[in-house]
């Protein structure tokens, strides 16, 4: 490895409930390596504003599937292109946050979703983050991380960073939001939220996010030395 840049193909695995600070952290941790940062949750966020877009139900899988399959996604500067326009606004709104778990835990949206990322990681030097990289995605990784915090403090980040960007939010309702997230994510019948065994676990709690960053660049530096 040479300043940062890796000569060997890896994938790094970021997963974690909402909140947690996976995007911050994967961006930053794959600009340091050079890796292409994908963000799995903003892909089912635009299926879900999608969905909403046209009034497609999540019992309409059929008309769920052929929506999925004509959507061209990519990434461009960290932000998701959905059909050649940034979305990237639209699917953190707090509308999209509080269904999205609702559409991402069908199975048949997640297996269309999980190949996209697949194929995505077979093509490049990845960095994933989501609820299932570690388990599913990306699970012969060999840097997995499970990042963690309080729902109090995952609820006060997301209040701030909604906050700065001048909306109006109401804190109790989005940690109400987060608790009920936690509890669809995790007890979902299909690739549920859960930390791989070999995974790294972090609770970001008392950490700022460059604090994490650096205990997760220090690991992949050290492993590829």
């Amino acid at each position: 490895m040479k300043g940062g840049k890796i000569i060997m193909k890896i994938s790094v695995a970021i997963d974690g409930p909402a909140g947690a600070g996976k995007s911050t952290i994967a961006k930053l941790v794959g600009k340091k390596f050079d890796l292409m940062y994908i963000n799995t949750g903003a892909m089912y966020r635009a299926v879900a504003l999608l969905a909403k877009k046209n009034d497609i139900s999540t019992t309409n899988i059929e008309a769920l599937m052929t929506m999925i399959d004509n959507m061209e996604m990519h990434f461009e500067n960290d932000d998701l292109i959905l059909d050649g326009v940034n979305i990237q606004n639209e699917i953190t709104m707090p509308e999209i946050s509080e269904i999205v778990s609702n559409y991402a835990s069908i199975p048949e949206v997640r297996s269309k979703l999980v190949s996209l990322q697949r194929k995505m990681s077979e093509k490049y030097n990845v960095i994933m983050d989501g609820r299932d990289i570690g388990t599913v995605v990306l699970k012969n990784s060999k840097f997995k991380f499970f990042l963690t915090a309080t729902p109090e403090e995952r609820a006060r980040r997301r209040y701030t960073e909604l906050l700065n960007r001048g909306l109006d939010v109401n804190y109790d309702k989005l940690l109400e939001d987060i608790i009920k997230r936690d509890h669809i994510d995790s007890t979902r019948a299909v690739d549920p939220l859960r930390k791989a065994d070999d995974a790294i676990e972090i609770d970001s709690s008392n950490y700022n996010i460059n604090e994490v960053t650096e205990i997760i660049c220090n690991f992949i530096e050290n492993a590829l030395q």
